[in-house]
């Protein structure tokens, strides 16, 4: 099944822990990379007071797995906290890694361990930009408009930009 990934960092080598997370999650079982999009940097979105200088190196994976959305979840999770992912209070504080499951084919769940499509993806640029990049037609489950079209919706800020650190 086609899994898209939004990956982020804010804290660190930013580049060093996208680079570590795609490889990590392309060594799953079952798992393979099937596209990585450009990187861009971004303005952090609903952070905490005080955590607005922390721009964010953000980009979209799409990889093919024959997991279960909750097995690639707990996979996903473990991968975050390897990499020093530390889960505070804060919602949106910076962190070293940050990967949310967007989409798991057309598959839809609402669950206090899962949500599918991510709730929040179809507003926000930092997800919608790279995802153009790589799947500008797809339709997020219960979309009726593609994801270029989305991404046309929105508002030009917060900022996302190409990041002059890219995969190579």
């Amino acid at each position: 099944m086609e899994v898209i990934l939004s990956l982020g960092s804010n804290l660190g080598d930013r580049r060093a822990y996208l680079l570590a997370a795609r490889d990590a999650l392309s060594a799953l079982p079952a798992t393979r990379l099937v596209a990585s999009a450009p990187i861009y940097e971004t303005e952090p979105v609903d952070a905490p007071p005080g955590y607005a200088p922390h721009l964010y190196l953000n980009t979209v994976l799409v990889m093919e797995s024959a997991l279960e959305p909750e097995a690639f979840a707990g996979e996903m999770h473990a991968i975050e906290a390897r990499l020093g992912r530390v889960r505070g209070p804060e919602r949106n504080a910076p962190r070293t890694i940050d990967i949310d499951m967007v989409a798991f084919g057309q598959l839809r769940r609402d669950t206090p361990s899962l949500r599918l499509p991510h709730p929040e993806a179809a507003c926000r640029r930092f997800v919608l930009q790279p995802l153009a990049d790589v799947r500008p037609g797809l339709r997020l489950p219960g979309q009726t408009l593609t994801v270029r079209e989305l991404l046309a919706t929105l508002p030009p800020a917060p900022s996302v930009t190409p990041a002059a650190e890219q995969w190579e």
